[in-house]
């Protein structure tokens, strides 16, 4: 989608009731149909190759409200996302992600960030719920995106300290991941997922 293609009024998660009815991308271009929620789970991919083009900022902003709207322990919200759009910056950050060159070909890296003073500080009653309330967000945000047609990919091999200095962040703030975000120019096949037979048991460990 470029910048002047036009633009529906909204789109609806498929849902039963008006009170469910939530907004979740108003940023579709006509020849797209609308996503529902696990139409998008099943085919989001992680994505290593990315168009130069750059993403709209109103449809920036419908994926940034995604993952505003995440659930979070205690309604704490506990996160900052930074935007990278610089190049020298994406370059360093791609240098701080062990080299992830990739990264820098995206028209932005999103740098997902934890207060872990800001959070509910005994989650299973022995640790902050800054890291699974930060991965919520994100996992809303990388879905919004694939609905609106653009690519992102789960970034977590990083050198914490790096990415910090080149945004200059504060000491008590955490880097739980990064994506890159821009229209992708590849089309990956579906990765292997174990059955779930293999992932889920009942009423006791096993």
């Amino acid at each position: 989608m470029l910048a002047g293609d036009r633009i529906p009024s909204q789109m609806f998660l498929k849902t039963e009731t008006d009170e469910q009815k939530l907004i979740l991308l108003p940023n579709f271009t006509s020849e797209r149909e609308p996503m529902d929620l696990m139409e998008a789970i099943k085919t989001r991919r992680s994505i290593r190759r990315y168009k130069p083009v750059p993403v709209p900022e109103d449809l920036l902003k419908e994926v940034l409200n995604a993952s505003r709207m995440a659930p979070s322990a205690d309604n704490a919200q506990p996160w900052k996302f930074v935007i990278a759009r610089d190049e020298q910056v994406k370059l360093k950050l791609a240098a701080a992600c062990n080299g992830q060159k990739f990264i820098v070909q995206a028209p932005i890296v999103i740098v997902a960030c934890g207060i872990p003073e800001e959070a509910f500080q005994t989650a299973g009653g022995y640790m902050s719920s800054h890291v699974i309330d930060v991965s919520i967000a994100l996992d809303h945000l990388t879905l919004a995106a694939h609905a609106g047609g653009l690519g992102t990919c789960w970034i977590v091999s990083f050198k914490e300290e790096k990415v910090k200095e080149v945004l200059g962040m504060p000491e008590d703030v955490r880097v739980v991941a990064l994506t890159p975000l821009g229209y992708p120019d590849e089309a990956p096949d579906k990765t292997p997922r174990k059955n779930l037979e293999e992932l889920v048991v009942y009423d006791r460990y096993q």
